[in-house]
């Protein structure tokens, strides 16, 4: 453990009894009180509902300070970051330093090189309906990695360790394109070593056997750009999933899998769809005073969806670059004067300036904007979830590994408040009244 015990401590005190515990520091950030002995010493727990006060582990990976509005990758600010691009920003989270150029260019080709599926897996896709949602064929098939690739699983070896991280960079965009053609009922499109690893996705997602696909350079960048942002945030709730899942010592696929499966719901990954759909709702710049009359109002069941966040309590520092991205993109594809972009401008406007909003710290997260993007790109809404499952794999598989690492890591327990009926005596079925 990383972690410095401080020389302060808190006391608690259980009846008429007072434990110390010791107080740790992280190297920023605020203290931790280290309770992992508290059952030991008392014989109770503690009640963290969510967890929202609970530091499950140790990490060396993202940093998040939602007060000031701090996002930060192994240190270095999101806002720096998606300056380079994502297979950089990958590195970055899995190896611990951004890579120089020898190990750059060996670290995209080593994810380029892996970007193809085993060819049955194709057949396995003939399984689901057409109409399957996107992120359920996403659950399904990276969980089949394991069947497919069963000579990375082995958890206790380093190297299949690696093998089984850059595997998942590779292939999860590619069975996120195959998921997308199947749903649309187009063949799939197999990966080109020549393209970047944002060209290649849109490459696989929009280009047809019939005629050639022109590659948008707008479009990429803004891609990469998105996978940058949303490649990790912290103990979310899906990279808690992942973490619980390996703590049982399951496969890195498996894990995987179970993160994709937490990130499906409309709480987490699904909230950018969520507020592309209170835009269109409101459909008019005009309808927003009413839009915001009713969201203030206690007994209306109308919310504002994209703004304010679990952590952050200040502008989320990647909504900034969301929004510039989004004007680029919409500009690019003459949608600059899209009616969803400028209700969007006019309710943040209003937003940042009402008090209602400034006292509650209501402002615009990043998916206000990526959901206007990713539909100008070209995506419907149910793919919104599946490219945050694109880009947010580096970061699972980093926090998988940071804990496998870790020579005593534990399986995942959480202990509850017990308030169901005490113990009582079994009556027979004839005998119950």
């Amino acid at each position: 453990m990383d972690a410095k015990a401080d020389a302060k401590h808190a006391t608690l005190t259980l009846g008429n009894k007072s434990i110390d515990f010791p107080v740790l520091s992280g190297t920023i950030g605020p203290d931790v009180i280290d309770i992992s002995k508290l059952y030991a010493q008392t014989g109770a727990f503690t009640y963290d509902p969510g967890y929202t006060s609970t530091g499950s582990c140790e990490s060396k990976i993202t940093y998040i300070d939602g007060d000031e509005g701090v996002l930060l990758y192994r240190g270095y600010p999101i806002e720096q970051l998606a300056q380079g691009d994502f297979l950089e920003t990958c590195y970055l989270l899995l190896e611990g330093e951004l890579p120089n150029a020898a190990q750059k260019k060996d670290f995209d080709e080593r994810v380029t090189k892996h970007t193809m599926v085993h060819e049955q897996m194709a057949r396995f896709f003939q399984g689901f309906r057409r109409d399957a949602h996107p992120m359920a064929v996403m659950v399904a098939t990276v969980g089949a990695l394991a069947a497919f690739y069963q000579d990375s699983t082995d958890i206790k070896d380093p190297q299949q360790r690696m093998i089984a991280s850059m595997r998942m960079i590779a292939k999860v965009p590619t069975l996120a394109a195959m998921a997308f053609k199947y749903t649309v009922g187009q063949p799939f499109v197999y990966p080109k070593n020549s393209l970047t690893y944002a060209e290649n996705f849109l490459h696989m997602c929009f280009a047809v056997p019939c005629e050639e696909y022109k590659m948008n350079p707008v479009l990429a960048r803004a891609l990469d750009r998105i996978f940058i942002l949303h490649a990790d945030h912290e103990q979310n709730a899906s990279t808690s999933t992942v973490r619980s899942a390996g703590s049982s010592g399951a496969n890195p696929f498996a894990c995987i899998a179970a993160g994709i499966a937490c990130l499906w719901g409309p709480a987490h990954g699904g909230a950018n769809e969520a507020a592309l759909q209170m835009l269109a709702d409101i459909g008019d710049v005009k309808n927003i005073p009413e839009f915001i009359k009713n969201v203030k109002d206690k007994n209306s069941t109308i919310r504002l969806m994209g703004f304010g966040h679990r952590v952050y309590k200040n502008y989320d520092p990647r909504a900034k670059l969301m929004q510039e991205t989004c004007h680029e993109v919409l500009k690019e594809m003459g949608h600059d004067n899209d009616p969803l972009l400028k209700v969007a401008m006019e309710l943040e406007k209003i937003a940042l300036s009402d008090e209602y909003f400034i006292s509650r710290k209501l402002y615009p997260n990043v998916d206000f904007y990526s959901g206007i993007t990713l539909k100008a790109i070209g995506f419907p809404t149910s793919m919104f979830t599946v490219l945050f499952a694109v880009a947010r794999t580096v970061g699972w598989i980093s926090q998988w590994n940071e804990m496998i690492k870790e020579p005593n890591y534990k399986i995942s327990r959480p202990r509850q408040l017990y308030t169901g009926a005490p113990k009582r005596d079994y009556v027979k079925v004839g005998d119950r009244k």
